[in-house]
């Protein structure tokens, strides 16, 4: 009996159990329905309600409109840097509503502290707010700017020891004052905009370091803007410090060549006043030394050292000896191939020694020069010899020169000084020349243009004189004289076109009896001459042959400009060219050359392709010069 009464309870305990799980289970069925046999309104509230991540990231719109009603200057700086134009060119995300709202109301103020920049204080901004048919929203800001502020009083206070030069009326010191005051961007009735102040500020003090004074500084600037009367008045008081003068020059990264290369360029001493453009040129002059693959000079402008402020000039020196190989085109003389050799300190002499040797279809060459390193008054003596035979015009002409003089580089002219022997054989069908001669020369070359290797705007000319003796076997021996001279301008035209115009005119004066050898004689035609006509194939024309002439006169003009914004370097252009060379200088039979031409402005230089029209002899001629070294 006691253990009936044992079991009875337990299995009452386990029907509970059961009934409980029963229960649970059918609470389970209703709350989770079968995949094969969805209810159709569980289904549509599947497919419309997002998952609560992106229902909670999502704006609630992505787009709207910002229209500016503003002066078009005034309207495109609004819509760059207004927070409603940012936002709307962005394409990252969109904004809420309530984002949207707060860009609005804060637009009219954000617009008139732009303005304010630009010099308009007094400016009225309104928004307005609407949606197009589709509910874009649409936010409107109309912009009326006012009068503009104007400079209506500057005054330039100097204090230091510029100062005590105006003081003790030292005329150098006038002049620097005066530069300032005369380049100064803000002058009497100019907008004020909040960029030419910070403009004005910047450029007057980096004008005055400069000018012999690095360690100037602003000592107070204050611009007061009266919004009443749209005036604005400026107050600046500048203390320059003292006058740097040069001290001793440091020279380091010399291993393999002479110090004296550098000292020898420098154009100032102890206790020469410094100035930033004396140091510019003084590095300018060094990189083009050929010594070296860097060049840096600098100061210390520790006002402690400005009595004599050490100059340090750092280099990286370039190779002991360097070889090229090149191929290249030009439609004057054909394929060629070069091999140049250099080396900067030959058999241990502060010099450079220089090779080139050029095999071309028209043109064989071999040229050799031996160039010391600057001596003192920044000269440079030379001895060069070469080699050369021409084709050109059914003629073959052979040419060998010896030359010694100096050379003298500045920052815009080249000077060339030497005395030549020179030896020509020229040969065609009917004859053969040869003749010799003996001259002193003068060349001279002039640049004031925008860059040496793509100018687009400026002058360059070159000159050259000789007087000498000439002995041949065709003519009479006698003296002669010879003058060159070359001029060629580039202006840029607006509107992204480009001009460009040539002018040369030589002459040989002697006796009509003296026979002067053909290398001093004058021809033209070609790439560099009138294009439409072979290289050197205009001359004087005897018994049908082409010889050189006595007097040359020719001149071109080119209009150029880029084909696409897209495409910079690549340049379309049109030219006429004209003149000729002659035996008499009232008889130059000119003659015309006019195309179109091509030009891909290069890092090494400009590669040009032309298609001229010869007029006189009625044949079209293509003109290419390119180059690749290696």
């Amino acid at each position: 009996m006691r253990s009936r009464g044992g079991v009875a309870p337990l299995v009452r305990l386990l029907r509970r159990a059961a009934v409980l799980a029963a229960a649970c289970a059918l609470a389970a069925c209703a709350m989770f329905k079968p995949d094969t046999e969805p209810d159709k309104a569980d289904k549509a509230d599947t497919a419309a309600a997002p998952p609560p991540s992106a229902a909670a990231s999502a704006p609630a719109f992505a787009a709207y409109r910002l229209e500016v009603e503003a002066p078009d200057d005034l309207k495109a700086m609004l819509v760059a840097y207004l927070d409603l134009g940012r936002f709307q060119s962005s394409t990252q995300e969109g904004i809420t509503r309530a984002e949207l709202d707060r860009l609005a109301a804060a637009a009219p103020a954000q617009a008139k502290a732009l303005l304010e920049t630009e010099g308009y204080f007094n400016a009225e901004v309104a928004t307005q707010r609407s949606e197009t048919p589709e509910g874009l929203p649409v936010i409107r800001l109309d912009v009326t700017p006012g009068p503009r502020t104007r400079v209506d009083k500057w005054d330039l206070q100097i204090e230091g020891e510029l100062k005590q030069g105006l003081d003790a009326k030292d005329p150098t010191a006038r002049e620097t004052l005066e530069r300032l005051e005369d380049q100064w961007p803000l002058k009497l009735g100019r907008p004020f905009r909040q960029s030419l102040w910070a403009e004005a500020k910047n450029e007057t003090l980096a004008r005055l370091r400069a000018d012999g004074y690095p360690a100037a500084q602003w000592a107070s600037t204050e611009a007061r803007v009266d919004a009443a009367t749209h005036t604005a008045t400026i107050a600046a008081v500048m203390n320059s410090g003292p006058l740097f003068h040069l001290g001793e020059l440091r020279i380091e990264g010399l291993q393999r060549y002479d110090e004296g290369a550098i000292r020898n360029l420098a154009d100032f001493g102890p206790g020469t006043p410094y100035t930033e453009k004396r140091i510019l040129d003084f590095q300018e002059r060094l990189g083009k030394l050929g010594l070296f693959e860097s060049v840096s000079v600098e100061i210390d402008p520790d006002e402690a050292k400005a009595a004599a402020t050490p100059v340090t000039v750092r280099v990286r020196e370039q190779t002991l000896q360097q070889a090229t190989f090149g191929i290249g085109y030009s439609d004057n003389t054909g394929g060629r191939i070069t091999l140049e050799h250099r080396h900067r300190r030959p058999f241990g002499y502060n010099a450079q020694l220089h090779n080139k040797l050029e095999l071309g279809r028209d043109l064989r060459s071999w040229d050799a020069d031996l160039t010391s390193n600057p001596t003192g008054g920044q000269y440079r003596n030379l001895i060069a010899t070469s080699v050369s035979r021409l084709d050109s015009a059914g003629a073959i002409t052979l040419n060998s020169r010896v030359r010694v003089g100096r050379s003298l580089d500045t920052e815009h002219i080249e000077r060339l000084i030497f005395v030549e022997v020179l030896d020509s054989k020229l040969t065609n069908n009917d004859v053969e020349q040869d003749s010799r001669a003996v001259s002193q020369n003068y060349n001279w070359v002039w640049r004031d243009v925008d860059s040496i290797l793509l100018p687009t705007k400026g002058l360059t000319a070159s000159i050259q004189a000789a007087g000498g003796y000439a002995v041949n076997n065709f003519a009479s021996n006698g003296p002669f004289g010879r003058t060159y001279g070359r001029l060629t301008g580039y202006w840029p035209l607006g509107q992204r076109w480009y001009g460009q115009a040539r002018v040369e005119v030589g002459g040989v004066f002697a006796k009509p009896s003296v026979g002067i050898p053909d290398a001093l004689l004058f021809r033209a035609g070609g790439d560099d001459s009138v294009r439409g006509y072979a290289y050197r194939s205009l001359g004087v024309v005897r018994d049908g042959e082409v010889y050189g002439g006595r007097y040359l006169l020719t001149s071109s003009v080119e209009l150029a400009r880029p084909i696409s914004p897209r495409m910079p370097s690549l340049w379309w252009a049109v030219f006429a060219d004209g003149g000729n060379a002659s035996d008499t200088w009232g008889h130059v039979n000119s003659v015309y050359g006019y195309g179109v031409g091509l030009r891909w402005r290069s890092p090494v230089g400009p590669l040009r392709i032309d298609y001229a029209h010869g007029q006189a002899v009625d044949e079209n001629r293509l003109h290419l010069s390119v180059g690749i070294a290696f």
